[in-house]
């Protein structure tokens, strides 16, 4: 690394550190002409190929910005697009890439963004999929229907009981009604330990 105060050619690390959760970091570095030292910072580049073929830089700032449109009017924070962007950047990341196609981008999106907010996730899936008809709006929330069903499958053990959360049962009985029967259970219990 050439010297910012003589030019020198050549310095040496001194000190280094992480920043920005492991993605940069921070070099402290002395000149051995000159004495004087300075930082650099090194990060590793990760460029998003678009459809025209023009590469760029990825941006947190950019995905922010495009999932803020889809999550207007929603009950979304900032704070909760920040954590979006950032399990994007690290899902794309973790491809072990230094290039990766927008597509791949918007694909990643789709996931944190279905669990943040399903309204935001169907606006940004009808433009990002290129939806044309209700027919593909009707496809997407069968999708997340059959989706909701099988997570409420997963809440009930095979055999029927409940889980301790109150999960429904498969015999209809309320969650209300699952409560008193524990209550109950533990009541008894607790008398008998007595």
């Amino acid at each position: 690394m050439r010297c910012p105060y003589c030019r020198h050619p050549d310095s040496r690390v001194v000190d280094s550190r992480e920043a920005e959760d492991g993605q940069l970091i921070r070099r402290r570095r002395s000149c051995p002409e000159c004495g004087k030292r300075f930082t650099t910072v090194e990060e590793a580049i990760l460029a998003v190929v678009k459809r025209s073929g023009v590469t760029e830089p990825f941006s947190r700032a950019k995905i922010i910005s495009g999932v803020r449109k889809a999550c207007q009017g929603r009950p979304v924070t900032e704070d909760a697009l920040a954590l979006l962007a950032q399990s994007v950047e690290e899902a794309v990341r973790a491809r072990g890439s230094a290039e990766v196609n927008s597509h791949e981008v918007g694909l990643a999106i789709l996931g944190p963004l279905r669990d943040l907010d399903e309204v935001a996730y169907m606006r940004f899936a009808s433009v990002y999929r290129s939806f044309e008809s209700l027919a593909d709006f009707e496809r997407e929330i069968a999708v997340l229907r059959s989706e909701h069903d099988s997570e409420s499958a997963v809440a009930v053990k095979p055999d029927g009981a409940v889980r301790p959360d109150g999960a429904a049962r498969p015999d209809g009985t309320a969650k209300k009604d699952v409560f008193k029967v524990f209550n109950a259970a533990e009541a008894a219990h607790r008398g008998g330990a007595a």
